[in-house]
């Protein structure tokens, strides 16, 4: 298989399905996206995805753990990963996926992140969407020309250790407002995994992602969520949400997923994921983006709550 697998949840990732053997007790980080290599079976119970800093790295996890993107069958037995760069995408248009997080959410399911410690309910995490990265497609276009060891450091361990992200101050100060995991290093994350196969510099990434971001945070999609806050809100409102604001059939362009709050019980929105089609510069629309991709197949998560800042 090919596509990329998102978790929705912290799952084991185990090497071997029976025995449950996880060298490392390696697991999966709620919201995050991982190379799909394979299903267990035709109706797989099991996925195998690859686990960037594990020994060894290919891992399998249960299907109900998360969700497919993108996924299709390979014509062989060679995985994505076995590639440099993945083949342009089929439309011949560039193509992307924003994801999008819902801060407190993420927050209530690793409270121990630098940046969930510092949450305040001032802040601007409280109110408005983070940016979680800007993706190129299609999934499994990772780690383009990166260095065998900084590929091998990018895991949460050691996202320290990868090479600085150099923006201008204003950018700096922006992205760190925008994306509170900066403060664990997810910066030097995206650039070295996602930003590598974007074609442009650090500070340009960087700065297209920021203005996409600040154009959902400034239409009716996040005065929804600031209204909802502590209550449910379903997808479909969503989706009405970004019809409203960049036109109608944006909604269609859009993925809800949820995170489980084990503690309380409770199904929290996690993030929103956007494809986008077409070239991204400075004074790119949102709005033309979203409406030049296709439709997603699969509208996520179908309701959750909007989470409060506050641990609950």
């Amino acid at each position: 298989m090919s596509g990329a697998f998102v978790a929705d949840a912290t799952c084991p990732a185990t090497q071997a399905i029976k025995s449950g053997k996880n060298p490392g007790n390696i697991s999966t980080d709620a919201g995050q996206s991982y190379e799909l290599l394979a299903g267990n079976k035709d109706a797989p119970t099991h996925y195998l995805i690859r686990v960037p800093g594990a020994d060894p790295e290919r891992r399998w996890v249960k299907v109900d753990c998360g969700h497919v993107s993108g996924a299709s069958t390979m014509p062989t037995a060679r995985a994505p990963a076995d590639r440099e760069k993945s083949a342009a995408p089929a439309s011949g248009k560039p193509e992307y996926v924003l994801a999008l997080s819902w801060q407190p959410a993420f927050c209530e399911t690793k409270p121990g992140k630098t940046e969930c410690k510092a949450q305040t309910a001032a802040g601007f995490d409280a109110t408005h969407f983070t940016l979680h990265g800007l993706w190129p497609q299609p999934n499994g276009n990772f780690y383009c020309q990166v260095a065998v060891a900084d590929k091998a450091n990018d895991n949460p361990a050691h996202w320290q250790d990868l090479p600085p992200v150099e923006l201008e101050p204003n950018t700096r100060s922006e992205l760190d407002q925008v994306m509170p995991g900066t403060a664990s290093d997810l910066d030097r994350h995206e650039w070295i995994k996602h930003g590598t196969c974007y074609g442009k510099s650090q500070q340009e990434y960087f700065s297209d992602a920021l203005n996409l971001t600040r154009a959902v945070n400034a239409s009716p999609v996040r005065d929804l969520f600031t209204q909802k806050i502590g209550r449910d809100l379903t997808s479909d409102q969503i989706r009405a949400a970004f019809d409203s604001a960049f036109g109608p059939g944006a909604g269609d362009r859009v993925r809800v997923s949820c995170l489980d709050d084990h503690s309380s019980g409770r199904r929290l929105i996690g993030e929103l994921t956007l494809g986008l089609t077409g070239p991204i510069g400075q004074n790119s629309s949102l709005s033309e983006l979203l409406l030049a991709s296709v439709p997603t197949n699969n509208a996520g998560c179908p309701k959750g709550t909007v989470d409060p800042i506050e641990f609950q």
